[in-house]
């Protein structure tokens, strides 16, 4: 008996001793990871805003509230993270920058900030988190001419579907090969932002 109890003694010390080393670790990194967070998510900002001059978060903004919008719209893979107004120099907004998560990817959720107008004209998306198959998915994140993301930069904000033959109109998105889970959950992703901005503007997207 007396050592079972040593045991659970010496058991119950490597537990509490671990969890408080757990949780010291967790202090020091968490200021770290959140700067980091913060830093990549600014990026993603500047990526699909390349005039602004300052970001500045939508006052009343309810990550609940404006998801339920896409989602009543048929986007139920889609959460609105954040969305905030990006602002020119003299502090005039220059649109909204609309922070989707899909958790429709192949490897899980996608990530990304999608920049919109108030001319209704998206300026790209910026990824911030996938964890897609390497060159396959992974290659939503790509940027520059000819990629899966170029096709949505200086697009009209409207209502896209993904095509594996081609794309021949404007509402259509041609998908990276092999990898149509990874096209269409960031398409869908980006319709939601869509469907999202059109909410805040009182326009309607085009099905």
């Amino acid at each position: 008996m007396n050592k079972l109890v040593k045991d659970a003694l010496v058991l119950t010390c490597i537990t509490v001793i671990a969890g408080f080393a757990l949780g010291l670790v967790y202090e020091i990194t968490k200021t770290p990871i959140a700067k980091a967070e913060e830093a990549a998510l600014q990026k993603a900002y500047q990526t699909v805003f390349a005039d602004a001059k300052s970001f500045e978060a939508l006052d009343g903004f309810d990550s609940n509230a404006a998801t339920k919008i896409v989602q009543d719209a048929g986007y139920t893979d889609d959460t609105i993270d954040n969305c905030v107004q990006a602002l020119d120099a003299s502090g005039n907004p220059l649109g909204y920058v609309i922070t989707v998560t899909s958790s429709a990817g192949y490897g899980g959720n996608i990530t990304f900030s999608v920049g919109i107008t108030n001319e209704s004209v998206i300026n790209g998306y910026s990824i911030t988190s996938i964890s897609e198959t390497a060159g396959l998915g992974m290659k939503a994140r790509d940027e520059g001419e000819g990629t899966f993301s170029s096709q949505f930069i200086n697009r009209n904000a409207e209502i896209f579907k993904v095509t594996k033959t081609g794309a021949h109109d404007s509402s259509e998105i041609d998908a990276i090969s092999a990898a149509t889970i990874t096209s269409k959950a960031v398409t869908n992703g980006v319709n939601a932002g869509v469907t999202y901005f059109n909410s805040l503007v009182g326009g309607g997207a085009n099905e």
